[in-house]
Parts: C-alpha cells; structure tokens; sequence
C-alpha cells in the first residue's frame, strides 16, 4: 500500500530512486522582435504556492529586483482532498491550478506544478521551470525593475554559477527530494551521502567569500536559500536528512541568515506554510498530518546571532 501511494506521489526508477519529471512549457520573454511574449509591465504574474521551494525562488527573485509593481502573484494552496493546487482565489474561471493547465490545453496530462509564469494576455502558460523563469525574471524586466543594477546572472560569473547549479540542484535541490521519497535503502543511502557531501562542500567553500560565487549575490545563492531555509523545519525530519541540522553548520549557518536578511527575501518566507503544505499533504511520508511545533527559526532575524 505505501508503494502504491508513494508510486503516485514520486516516480521512481527500477533501484527504488526517485525521478523528477521535467516541465513542459518552456517559452521564454524577451525582446526580440519575433517573440509573442515581449516584457511589458502588468502583463505577467507569477502563480505560485507558499511552502514550495521552487515557486519560492521566483519570490525571491521578484523581490530582490523589486518587481512587484510589474509582474503580480496569484496564490494557490495545495488541498489533499483535491490531489493538487487550489487557487486562494478563482483566477481566469479556474477553481484548480490543473484546471487552468487544462483550460490552456485542453487533456493536458503532465505535472500541475508551480512556479507558474502567466500571460495575462493570451491567457497562456510561459514557462514552469522555476530555473528559467529566475533568469527571465533577472535580465528582462529590467526597464520596470527598481532594483536594475542588482545583476544575479553577471556574464563573467555564468560558468560557475552554472557549475555550482548543476552540483546543487543534483545532491541538494532535488537531493532532499531524492532522499525523502526514495523507495529502496540503496536508494536512499546514496542520495543522502550525496546531499551531506555537497553541503560540507559548499561549507568549506564559504570559508573563503560571503557567497558561493565571490562577495555578490547570484541565482546560485537564490537556488539554494529556499531549500535551505526549509531543511531544518521539513528537510530534516520528514525527509530523513538527519545527519546534520543547516544550523550545525558554521558558515552555513550564517550565509542563510545573511541572505534571509536581505532587502524584501524575509517577506518571501512563511515557515508555518511550509510545515503545513509538507506535514499535511504528504501522507505517505506523515500519515497522521500532525504539524511538528519547531523548530526555532528566530535566529534568521535582524539582531539574532
């Protein structure tokens, strides 16, 4: 019974290893005179849930740009009796995230997920890979941004930004996802060593700048804050990533702090919405729905060391 339910839930290869689909609308804005989807102010928003950590990079992102005058959010909230994305409130007639997926197109049977980028326009999906539209959201609306200098993808640094991606999205973006719904101990076991190897890895790198990229901030730093962020609260516990607490680390400890405190990031964090949207919605990883009580985040605020 705990295959079958865990079978809908997360995919998973023959070793019992958890495989995360790829997204499917994959369409980008920009400027050319060609695209149909040109960066205009209003025009877009952001369907996005709460205690996700891939639509919370978007938050991130739109904030760290202050582009909340021009790229609006539409909430959803995920609802177990629903199997999926409920909207806060109705958006384009659709009670359901996967009832907009199928007003866009029509038997569409993929992932319902968010991040969401929505034309408001054509009333079509852009793009819901949360890696694409943080680069979207970076470099194309800059002329509506009040932060347009902040530079989060800089062409010198790309290289190892996207070394540092592909390494952490691997063992700690999707790792923890990897080790919560793995189905085998093999499974698990590597999965779990790969994420631990990582975060020593990016701690000893922080023994030499303020960020994995130098002393700026970069999408690398965006990527991994929302899973950090969540890992003592959700990641630890639920998921069996029990070596260690982020708050063990020396410098990991204080680079989530850092980058939590960074102008607008802290009203992008909800950690009571995180507890509840994983502590009561997996079933299969927490059959009773209890929300753990803990732990104390209040080390991430202003004056907290």
């Amino acid at each position: 019974m705990w295959h079958l339910m865990m079978s809908r839930l997360a995919p998973r290869n023959k070793s019992g290893e958890y495989i995360r689909p790829s997204s499917e609308f994959r369409n980008f804005v920009g400027k050319e005179e060609n695209n149909p989807y040109q960066p205009v102010a209003g025009r877009y928003s952001l369907i996005v849930g709460l205690g996700c950590p891939w639509a919370h990079r978007t938050l991130v992102v739109r904030a760290l740009k202050e582009l909340e005058e021009a790229i609006s959010v539409v909430m959803v909230s995920p609802d177990p009796i629903e199997g999926g994305w409920v909207f806060n409130q109705e958006h384009e007639g659709c009670r359901t995230l996967a009832e907009l997926y199928d007003l866009v197109q029509p038997g569409y049977s993929g992932r319902r997920t968010v991040p969401v980028l929505w034309d408001n326009q054509t009333k079509t999906i852009v793009n819901n890979e949360s890696s694409e539209i943080i680069v979207m959201l970076n470099s194309e609306f800059n002329d509506f941004a009040k932060n347009s200098t902040q530079n989060l993808y800089p062409e010198e640094l790309k290289e190892k930004i996207n070394w540092w991606n592909e390494k952490i999205y691997t063992s700690v973006n999707n790792g923890v996802y990897r080790c919560g719904f793995a189905q085998t101990q093999e499974a698990y076991n590597q999965a779990c060593d790969e994420l631990f190897a990582t975060l020593d890895e990016v701690e000893a790198a922080l023994n030499h700048s303020r960020y994995l990229c130098g002393d700026t901030v970069t999408l690398t730093d965006v990527r991994l804050f929302t899973t950090l962020f969540r890992f003592d609260a959700v990641y630890y516990g639920l998921f069996k990533c029990n070596r260690r607490r982020i708050q063990d680390y020396q410098n990991l400890k204080v680079y989530l702090r850092d980058l939590y405190q960074l102008k607008g990031v802290a009203g992008t964090c909800d950690i009571e919405s995180v507890k509840q949207e994983y502590y009561g919605n997996l079933f299969p990883l927490n059959p009773s729905g209890i929300i753990p009580r803990g732990p104390d985040m209040t080390y991430l605020e202003v004056g907290n060391r």
